[in-house]
């Protein structure tokens, strides 16, 4: 057993948010609720046909609004009033902030949010479901999802490396860590510093790096916390 760390940083997926009826981002069939990843998710794909990326992220933001944060969401917000643990999560959803996790950072952009299309990009909340073509950000400009599309640049990452390398814990959640570059965040943690993988298909780093818990995100994050944090 493991001494209880003294800064946890915390990877979450898709996973992650399942249990809470968010839907992983891509099926079986390769399609993101029914559509293709280029159809939805890729500058192109704004430039090609916006009223369908506003109307896909539009029915995603009200479909989130309806959901809850899961018991693995409060337990790890519960666990910061006891540890330093950092969140790094490639979800677009607001479920950890919405359990009371205040340091949470968005590698993939937040649905909740809009991005000005002006010089510098600045990201603000939204009031409403719905964005409009007629929205405009405070500044005038027209805005966009606050998402980072296939495709572009992932403008938290290097926030997100210096994290995972200041850690002496990294636990990942519900991830396959196929999405690239964030995969890579696993592999920046110092050689002494243990991982562990909570996932029903935890095989995404060797046997020798990475310790493996192959549960659901609820569960695993109860068993890990029971193991090393309530010693």
């Amino acid at each position: 057993m493991m001494n209880t760390p003294t800064k946890l940083v915390v990877l979450t997926g898709a996973g992650m948010s399942a249990e809470s009826g968010i839907p992983t981002f891509r099926g079986v069939d390769g399609l993101w609720e029914g559509h293709r990843i280029e159809e939805v998710a890729t500058p192109e794909a704004w430039q090609a046909n916006p009223a369908l990326v506003l109307k896909f992220y539009n029915e995603r933001r009200k479909h989130l609004l309806q959901s809850q944060p899961n018991e693995g969401h409060i337990a790890l917000a519960i666990w910061e009033q006891h540890l330093d643990i950092q969140i790094i999560t490639q979800n677009v959803d607001d479920l950890h902030e919405r359990a009371g996790s205040s340091k949470v950072l968005h590698l993939h952009g937040r649905l909740v949010h809009a991005r000005s299309m002006g010089p510098h990009s600045e990201s603000f909340p939204m009031t409403h479901w719905e964005m409009k073509p007629s929205d405009r950000c405070p500044k005038g400009y027209p805005v966009r999802p606050d998402i980072v599309w296939f495709g572009e640049n992932v403008p938290a990452m290097s926030d997100a490396i210096a994290l995972v390398r200041s850690a002496d814990c990294v636990l990942i959640i519900g991830t396959s860590l196929k999405v690239y570059p964030a995969a890579n965040l696993a592999f920046e943690a110092p050689s002494h510093v243990p991982i562990h993988v909570i996932d029903p298909d935890a095989n995404s780093l060797p046997a020798g790096r990475a310790i493996r818990w192959p549960l659901e995100a609820s569960k695993g994050i109860e068993r890990w916390g029971d193991a090393h944090l309530n010693s």
